[in-house]
């Protein structure tokens, strides 16, 4: 599939931008007692979206694993790195209202009609830009499908502030990995920060199965996933960050890199105290689609 068809499938828009250097953080947000967790979530699939969390085993989780960071933590606001913001260079939003973006086409009326009404983070997100003068401020996004599906059981009464930075498609994996560790100061300041994508996704093998009314699974996810896992438990990120090469299975897995590439951001922030938690590890039950979630964060 040529890149213009797979933007026009998933999200019909592309923001254009430049890579250049780092800086360090300027101390403009006070430091707190407690690091922030970090998330690496899918954010489901878009047939599930009008779905409550009593039909939805995946929601419910979200929901739960919600209330508990809520209590836990002081969340300043959430910063989401998500599948469906793809661009030429690296983006954040700096938009006070955020546009509910429905990037996803042809389903019946009910899946436009669900609403998330969150606020933006203005000051913070450009805090991001000091942190890495490469990435560039937009108000030219908002949230789109693999945000507010996942965030409005994750955080359902929209009381956090929440903005978006986009993935530069054309990046190399390495790329996200170290642009992960460059946002750790924000752990220390409140900002929980969610990978938002699926560490396996092959939209075409989906729709193939899917048009025949055929949900089963090919038989190969149980294989990756099983060994995603086994690489993040073991703390082999090199071969996830070479996950087009590292598994015969990487490229059928991840034939393009906007599912699969949040998860680099994830790992990037973590530190060597952090443990790996997998709050969401359940069988397989789509075809070339992979729900596994999992926060990493120091439980001591």
């Amino acid at each position: 599939m040529e890149r213009k068809e797979f933007m026009q499938a998933m999200i019909g828009l592309t923001t254009m931008g430049t890579l250049g250097g780092l800086k360090t953080l300027a101390d403009a947000l006070p430091k707190q007692s407690k690091k922030m967790p970090v998330l690496f979530t899918s954010h489901g699939s878009p047939m599930d979206i009008p779905l409550s969390k009593e039909e939805r085993p995946f929601w419910n989780t979200l929901y739960e694993l919600g209330k508990v960071l809520q209590t836990k933590y002081e969340i300043k606001a959430a910063l989401v790195i998500s599948a469906h913001w793809c661009t030429k260079g690296t983006f954040v939003n700096i938009s006070q209202e955020q546009t509910q973006i429905y990037d996803y086409y042809g389903f019946p009326p009910e899946y436009y009609n669900v609403k998330y009404h969150a606020k933006g983070a203005p000051g913070i997100a450009q805090e991001v830009t000091k942190i890495i003068p490469s990435v560039h401020a937009t108000e030219d996004w908002g949230l789109d499908h693999g945000a507010w599906p996942m965030l409005m059981h994750l955080i359902p009464n929209a009381n956090i502030p929440i903005f978006q930075m986009s993935i530069d498609y054309y990046a190399k994996p390495e790329y996200h990995y170290e642009l992960g560790k460059q946002l750790q100061s924000l752990r220390e300041k409140g900002i929980l920060i969610i990978g938002s994508g699926s560490l396996i996704h092959n939209l075409q093998l989906v729709g193939q199965k899917l048009q025949r009314g055929d949900y089963t699974p090919f038989g190969w996810e149980l294989e990756y996933d099983h060994w995603i896992k086994q690489q993040l438990d073991n703390r082999n990120f090199t071969n996830i960050i070479n996950y087009e090469t590292s598994h015969k299975l990487g490229k059928l897995a991840a034939p393009t890199p906007d599912h699969f590439v949040p998860v680099l951001y994830s790992l990037g922030l973590m530190d060597k105290k952090d443990e790996i938690k997998h709050f969401y590890d359940h069988t397989i039950n789509l075809p070339a689609f992979s729900e596994r979630s999992f926060m990493l964060g120091d439980w001591s």
